[in-house]
């Protein structure tokens, strides 16, 4: 046997499957999910969903609602917005969308695949204050969510202007960009145009990455189905605000009679050990929100909200009372990053923002030191109720760069704008 058939035995097979491998992968394949898969994938939180395109695109085609935020949504209490939403046969469905450590840029990412799916749509974001540390996004947070598909959406649609450039390094600040993802993000970072190279290789890896998705998105799925019907049963069968603040109360006072933090049991046996609570006590005094490069990230939200012309909703949410006042954190400076906050929503054109953030230490609203539960989300809904009622419009915004510079990021003392009834219908 002469060396080259020998050879070819040996490594032919595997020279094979790898152009087969390789061919599956480049040649663009079309997949459509059922309602079902659809529907489990909503509620699931999947980081493999998050960090993809086609689920997202068609269940927003399908009219599920984004539900942007981050470790608030795993809280499935009866009251949570997925269960109510089909108790009672809301005309929407919230497609979760976060986890925990997934803040602002992390969301901006992932946006980018959806951006056809949510023009003039609407879409609803639980802003989290502990998000606005002074260095932002967690990079090891950020590592679980970060989606090497939608890097290349960016890159390839990516336009030399404020927005960009900023996203760009703060991507690059980011351990897990890496490779010729990377080198593209210098490009842009530094205002100029992505090679032809660059182009080809970013037009191939999504393809790639595209075929990945439709493969592999529906793996792995948590399975919260059978636990939304359980716990919808558990709602009054008529919708009462009065009705569920009573299932609140009740569920709440079952889970929390084992502390006086008003803290859920499991929460408070699995995390708060006798010798963490003390060494937790006054802890956070020196906490601060408002000085953060988060201002900068939340301002891409709103950058890609604007370019879709999305009517979104803003939840701000508490921090349990009784919490604060154990571990000192300040409640002037949390309501300043709250004010701050606002402001660069309003003056934006975003107005649409339930602020809850003075009611956490109303009994049962909170599920545990920072989370919304019970009777919170029961506000929650209040809020996105009669959102979800107003007409579908296309809203425009008004958007200003000044909410990347580190000026606006280190500011003090920012004051909320309130605008009149009438001030508001003139800067629609």
């Amino acid at each position: 046997m002469s060396n080259k058939r020998r050879l070819w035995q040996i490594f032919g097979p595997v020279l094979c499957a790898f152009i087969l491998l390789l061919v599956v992968f480049l040649i663009p394949w079309e997949k459509t999910f059922s309602k079902q898969t659809i529907y489990e994938a909503a509620a699931s939180q999947n980081t493999t969903v998050f960090k993809g395109s086609t689920m997202k695109q068609e269940a927003f085609d399908e009219g599920y609602v984004p539900f942007y935020g981050s470790s608030e949504l795993s809280r499935f209490d009866p009251l949570h917005p997925s269960i109510i939403a089909e108790k009672y046969q809301r005309n929407y469905r919230p497609f979760l969308l976060g986890g925990p450590g997934s803040q602002s840029l992390a969301q901006f990412l992932g946006m980018q695949g959806t951006v056809k799916q949510l023009r003039n749509k609407k879409a609803v974001v639980i802003i989290s204050p502990q998000w606005f540390t002074k260095r932002g996004q967690d990079p090891n947070a950020f590592a679980l969510y970060y989606s090497p598909l939608q890097a290349c959406n960016f890159l390839l649609s990516a336009k030399n202007n404020v927005a960009d450039r900023y996203a760009a390094k703060r991507f690059l600040e980011m351990p897990d960009v890496k490779g010729e993802i990377k080198n593209s993000f210098k490009q842009i970072a530094e205002g100029k145009k992505l090679t032809t190279f660059q182009k080809f290789y970013l037009e191939n890896r999504r393809q790639m990455l595209r075929n990945e998705d439709n493969f592999f998105s529906s793996f792995q799925l948590r399975d919260r189905v059978n636990k939304i019907h359980q716990r919808a049963k558990i709602l009054p069968s008529a919708y009462s605000v009065k009705a569920l603040n009573r299932v609140a109360k009740e569920q709440a006072e079952m889970h929390t009679n084992s502390n006086n933090l008003g803290i859920d049991n499991t929460f408070y046996r699995t995390r708060l050990s006798k010798k963490v609570l003390k060494r937790l006590k006054g802890s956070q005094r020196n906490f601060d929100y408002v000085h953060s490069v988060e201002y900068g990230d939340f301002q891409l939200m709103l950058e890609q909200f604007a370019k879709q012309h999305t009517n979104v909703l803003f939840i701000i949410p508490p921090i349990n009372g009784k919490w604060m006042k154990y571990t000192g954190l300040s409640s002037k400076m949390y309501q300043e990053s709250v004010a701050k906050m606002e402001h660069q929503l309003t003056s934006q054109g975003f107005e649409n923002i339930a602020d809850l953030s003075r009611r956490g230490s109303e009994k049962y609203f909170m599920e545990d030191t920072i989370h919304l539960g019970w009777r919170g989300w029961v506000a929650v809904d209040q809020a996105v109720r009669p959102f979800m009622k107003q007409p579908n419009e296309r809203y425009n915004y008004d958007l200003s760069n000044y909410y990347f510079s580190k000026k606006w990021q280190n500011k003090d003392n920012v004051k909320r704008i309130n605008l009149t009834d009438k001030e508001r219908l003139k800067a629609k």
